[in-house]
């Protein structure tokens, strides 16, 4: 098998697990197939240092490498992508390596690189949540969605922020070897639920509410917490579980408590909670992402839960400024 030739991009103050996370991915791809060779590069060969103070050896700087031997182009996030964006010749590289390479890729705010090289005009990319203002006002030319974990436009895939730029690794192996070596990746590192791009930044964490008991119910539960505002409806969760209607509800109050009409609307609303207090998208988008409908549902239900409105929810919980290690 041909290797294909992987450039991670680091610059000081990025962000380590948007280097470690996916670099791990295409590594244990490779002792499985032998078909990737990673390489490491930064405005100069030598040490750069991490946001959090961790410093990493690039052996290369980016004069060192041809940029139409790259098969595939990752750049990192980290709170210095808003000075290395600046770097002339840094993003000369990216932008003449993003014109050869096959493939290009951001993790979290490193798509402030990709833009800052000229190669999103008109393309459809994410990035971590609290970036998102940041993004569309500095770059029109782009249009931004912030929901997915993970998006492809073409030749270009950007991803959200950190543990997500191992989501889109996968599916990037995926592209490459295929399913079966992308799942076996997957199960090395025990990565074990891959998430599907379409997955939002706001799903509800599994470890967060009860766990089932059984296999059929785990495949339901997940499937809310991948899609909160999906069709969850007891027939679509049956096919799921492939179970019948009437015996998935008896096993899911068997093993969960609650029927599945229930801990839906309950997923549902912690979703739509971790969005009011950590974005600023309207009350009706969010009910129409996560399931309600329409806002006068999603009032009735936080109201019948929270005892208050989403708009109060949010004026109380809202955080007072984004997380800085996400970026």
């Amino acid at each position: 098998m041909d290797q294909r030739s992987i450039a991670f991009v680091l610059f000081d103050g990025f962000q380590p697990l948007d280097l470690f996370g996916p670099y791990e991915v295409f590594q244990h791809a490779h002792r499985l197939t032998g078909g990737y060779e990673c390489r490491i590069t930064a405005p100069q060969a030598g040490l750069v240092r991490s946001a959090s103070g961790l410093s990493v050896h690039a052996p290369y700087g980016v004069a060192d490498l041809d940029p139409e031997r790259i098969d595939t182009v990752v750049v990192a996030g980290g709170d210095g992508v808003d000075e290395a964006r600046h770097d002339a010749a840094l993003t000369e590289w990216i932008a003449a390596t993003g014109v050869s390479a096959r493939r290009v890729a951001s993790v979290c705010s490193g798509v402030f690189l990709l833009a800052a090289a000229g190669l999103l005009e008109g393309r459809k990319v994410t990035t971590h949540w609290a970036r998102e203002q940041q993004l569309t006002q500095e770059h029109p030319e782009v249009v931004v969605d912030c929901d997915p974990i993970f998006l492809r436009d073409g030749r270009v895939w950007t991803s959200a922020g950190v543990t997500a730029g191992m989501d889109l690794a996968l599916a990037l192996v995926e592209d490459d070897l295929g399913r079966e070596v992308a799942h076996a990746t997957a199960q090395e590192m025990v990565l074990f639920l891959r998430r599907p791009g379409t997955q939002s930044q706001f799903s509800v964490p599994l470890w967060s509410t009860p766990q089932p008991a059984t296999d059929p119910i785990r495949a339901v539960v997940s499937a809310i917490h991948a899609d909160p505002g999906a069709r969850h409806g007891v027939a679509e969760l049956a096919a799921h579980a492939g179970l019948s209607p009437r015996h998935l509800q008896r096993r899911f109050a068997a093993e969960l408590g609650v029927g599945p009409a229930a801990y839906v609307e309950g997923v549902r609303i912690e979703a739509a909670k971790r969005a009011l207090a950590e974005s600023d998208h309207p009350v009706e988008t969010l009910a129409r992402r996560f399931g309600f409908g329409t806002a006068e549902t999603l009032r009735r239900a936080f109201h019948r839960h929270l005892g208050v409105a989403p708009s109060d929810y949010r004026d109380r919980f809202r955080s007072t400024g984004p997380t800085r290690e996400y970026m």
